[in-house]
């Protein structure tokens, strides 16, 4: 009976899936799946609003902060294994080399990683996945595309995800029972860190789906690039519009007060058009690049709303997580 009533919502979603792809009229070039992806994502919310959120919110008011931030560290711990194994597939030795310090300096001097003594230490806490490690050797992100209960993700994304559970030393404890609490306790975790971050984003955002999937990429891209925003990242203004002159009056402006007025038969000096383009913001003025990996306008103000820093709340993406997980 259970086995009937399974297929027939797998069925219905299915359905379901395939009649939202026909309501997008013109997708965008990132998001061409955007009808199955809004689809999927209305499921992955009403899974989070209905089962995940509540036990988050009744995870953090029966358990005090401390042991909450001691479960946050053990996992940010585990997140450092792949992490190392990440850089040194990319040919990152260093940051793979302060990725095994920070293991074994939590592990040891921090009580199995209860306790983030590497960051005390001042050694850096780096954000890798096998999805960044194809992207390093030129593997293309592919269409945009949200999983069930994974959340946002592109296609060289969700194929990292297996990677990242092979990677994961959690996938390897035994009794499998064991392993799939740890997953559980992760995620419930998570969501509880991100809980003041995903209020403000439904308070804040006209569009969800469209604000998750813009800070998504945005982030993806930074993070590819090692936190270097490239140019052509940047908004094209166009340059057929000349400067702005702030040299000159308009015609029939009074000069400014206390300006002196040019001698008899004298030319008014006109700034030179640098000093003009000084004044004017850049586009390298305004990179949006933040060391979060999202703009500093995409990203709401208290998304790491926790004690514990944002670098240090959550792993890298790997097997498990639910669609808003994806927001740190």
């Amino acid at each position: 009976m259970i086995t009937t009533r399974m297929r027939a919502i797998t069925i219905g979603v299915a359905a379901l899936a395939l009649t939202a792809c026909s309501t997008v009229q013109t997708p965008s070039k990132d998001d061409p799946w955007e009808g199955f992806n809004r689809t999927v994502y209305t499921f992955n919310d009403k899974v989070d609003q209905y089962a995940l959120k509540p036990v988050a919110k009744g995870y953090v008011k029966v358990t005090p902060q401390p042991v909450r931030d001691s479960v946050t560290n053990f996992f940010a711990n585990i997140g450092d294994v792949y992490n190392a194994a990440n850089n040194f597939l990319q040919l990152k030795i260093t940051d793979g080399v302060e990725d095994i310090m920070r293991i074994v300096i939590n592990t040891v001097f921090g009580v199995g990683g209860l306790f983030d003594v590497a960051t005390l230490a001042k050694l850096p806490k780096h954000n890798q996945d096998f999805g960044l490690t194809l992207g390093h050797y030129g593997v293309p992100a592919g269409p945009y595309l949200v999983l069930p209960l994974f959340g946002p993700s592109t296609v060289r994304d969700g194929v990292g995800l297996v990677g990242n559970y092979f990677i994961n030393p959690v996938s390897y404890v035994d009794p499998a029972a064991l392993s799939w609490g740890l997953y559980g306790l992760n995620v419930v975790s998570t969501r509880a860190n991100l809980l003041g971050a995903s209020d403000l984003l439904e308070g804040a955002a006209i569009d969800k789906y469209s604000f998750v999937r813009n800070t998504y990429l945005q982030r993806r891209r930074y993070q590819l690039s090692d936190g270097h925003a490239s140019q052509s990242s940047l908004p094209d203004y166009g340059d057929g519009a000349p400067p702005p002159n702030y040299g000159e009056p308009d015609d029939g402006a009074a000069p400014a007060a206390g300006a002196a007025a040019p001698a008899s038969g004298a030319t008014a000096a006109v700034p030179a058009s640098g000093t003009a383009r000084a004044a004017t913001p850049t586009a390298a003025s305004m990179s949006p690049a933040s060391p979060n990996g999202a703009s500093a306008a995409a990203v709401p103000a208290g998304a790491s709303a926790t004690s514990v820093p944002g670098d240090q709340m959550i792993p890298p993406a790997r097997i498990g997580y639910p669609g808003l997980l994806r927001l740190h």
